[in-house]
């Protein structure tokens, strides 16, 4: 049994992986070759919609930190209080998804 992937596998791979880091060539390369491997443009489309879904969600994620982070650069300092050796305890959250389902419900997970 070989290791290696089909092309079309590596080309939408690498699609999706062009698009969610904004490539400038915007992987049409791979669009290219997918359609010549006979891929579906509806399966094209499908990994072009959970790309930009995760590249959108990374880009949000990432601005809510930064926002929360400069937003502590202009709090008021806070006094110092004698540590509570309880306040540490960790509690278990309700979790939650790893990410949310695409417009049309397709899952990035």
């Amino acid at each position: 049994m070989s290791n290696e992937l089909h092309p079309s596998i590596v080309a939408l791979v690498a699609l999706s992986a062009n698009i969610a880091a904004n490539h400038p060539n915007q992987g049409l390369c791979q669009v290219d070759k997918l359609k010549g491997y006979g891929v579906a443009k509806e399966q094209i489309d499908a990994v072009i919609e959970i790309a930009r879904h995760i590249r959108d969600e990374a880009a949000q994620k990432l601005d809510a930190s930064f926002d929360e982070a400069y937003a502590e650069r202009w709090a008021p300092a806070k006094p110092a209080i004698k540590p509570d050796p309880f306040a540490n305890i960790a509690v278990v959250g309700g979790g939650g998804a790893c990410c949310t389902s695409t417009k049309s419900g397709q899952s990035c997970c």
